[in-house]
C-alpha cells in the first residue's frame, strides 16, 4: 500500500514538475521561435511552431538598432553599480550584524535601510533627478548608476545580515586572540565564509540592475545612452510599428549575459539562497 502510495506521488511530482518547467521555459522558446521568423511569417498571427528560418533580425539589431551600443552600456552601468553596491553593503551588513558595533547612528541607519526596500523605487526619482540636475549630471551615466546603487545597497544589505549572524562570534575572538585586527580578521576569516551569500546576491542584483527600465526612462536622454530595456521598448512605441521579430531577438540577446553569469556560478547561487533561508 505505501509502494502504491509513494509511486503516486512520485508520478504527481513528476507532472507537476513539468508542468512548471514548460511554464518556465515556454516564453524563452516562444522569444526564441518569434526572432527566427521571417516577417511573411510573423503577419496574421504566428503559429506555435516557425515555418520559416532567418538571422537577419539579429543582424538588424546590431547594424540598424545601435544593438552593440545598448549592451555596452548596460554593463557598464550595471557593472559599476554592482561594484560600489557590494563594497558599501558587505561592510554595512558585517556591522549591522554585531551587536558590539553599538553606535549612535546604528537605529536611524537600520531604518534608512529598511525605508529603501518598503518604499517603491519611483519614490526617489524626483529627489534624485532634482540633485543630478543640480550638479549638471543629466547628460552623463552618473545619474543611472547612481540609481542602481541605491536600489542594490539595501537589497545586498538585509540579504547578507543572515549569513553574517550565522557565523559564531567565538571564530573573531580567536582571531584577535591570535593577533588579527578587525580588518584582517574580517577579510581573511569571515568574508571567505560567506562568499555563497555573496555570490547568490551579486547574481540577484546583477539581474536587477540588468533589467531596470523606470530610472533609464528618466534619467537617460541621449540614445547613445540607451541600455537594452530602452532599446528595446523603443522598438514596441506609438512612434514606430512594433516589430516582433526585432523585439524578440533583442530579448533573447539581453539574456546571454545573464545565462553566463548564472551558469558560472549557479553553484554558489543555490547554496547562497539556501543557507540563506536556513539562517534568516
Amino acid at each position: 500500500m505505501r509502494s502504491t502510495k509513494k509511486k503516486v506521488w512520485f508520478g504527481v511530482k513528476g507532472v507537476l514538475l513539468f508542468i512548471l518547467m514548460l511554464w518556465t521555459l515556454f516564453p524563452v522558446y516562444w522569444m526564441l521561435s518569434l526572432a527566427i521568423r521571417e516577417n511573411s511569417d510573423l503577419k496574421g498571427g504566428a503559429g506555435l511552431l516557425p515555418h520559416s528560418f532567418t538571422l537577419v533580425h539579429f543582424g538588424e539589431l546590431f547594424t540598424k538598432k545601435g544593438f552593440g551600443a545598448a549592451i555596452q552600456n548596460s554593463l557598464t552601468v550595471t557593472l559599476i553599480a554592482l561594484v560600489i553596491s557590494l563594497i558599501c553593503a558587505i561592510p554595512c551588513a558585517y556591522i549591522f550584524s554585531r551587536a558590539r558595533y553599538n553606535y549612535m547612528l546604528r537605529k536611524p541607519a537600520m531604518t534608512w535601510v529598511l525605508l529603501t526596500r518598503v518604499l517603491p523605487p519611483i519614490a526617489f526619482a524626483i529627489p534624485l533627478y532634482t540633485m543630478m540636475n543640480k550638479m549638471n549630471l543629466m547628460g552623463t551615466m552618473i545619474p543611472i548608476i547612481a540609481s542602481h546603487v541605491l536600489l542594490s545597497i539595501p537589497f545586498i544589505i538585509w540579504f547578507l545580515i543572515s549569513f553574517f549572524a550565522g557565523i559564531p562570534v567565538d571564530l573573531e575572538e580567536s582571531a584577535k586572540v591570535d593577533g588579527a585586527g578587525e580588518f584582517v580578521t574580517f577579510y581573511k576569516i569571515i568574508l571567505p565564509l560567506i562568499a555563497p551569500g555573496v555570490a547568490a546576491v551579486t547574481i540577484l542584483s546583477f539581474m536587477t540592475s540588468w533589467n531596470e527600465y523606470m530610472y533609464a526612462v528618466i534619467f537617460v536622454q541621449s540614445p547613445k545612452r540607451f541600455t537594452i530595456p530602452l532599446i528595446l521598448a523603443t522598438m514596441n512605441s506609438e512612434q514606430e510599428v512594433a516589430q516582433w521579430g526585432l523585439i524578440a531577438a533583442g530579448g533573447i540577446m539581453s539574456l546571454i549575459p545573464i545565462l553566463i553569469f548564472v551558469l558560472f556560478a549557479q553553484n554558489y547561487l543555490i547554496s547562497g539562497l539556501s543557507n540563506g533561508a536556513v539562517k534568516g
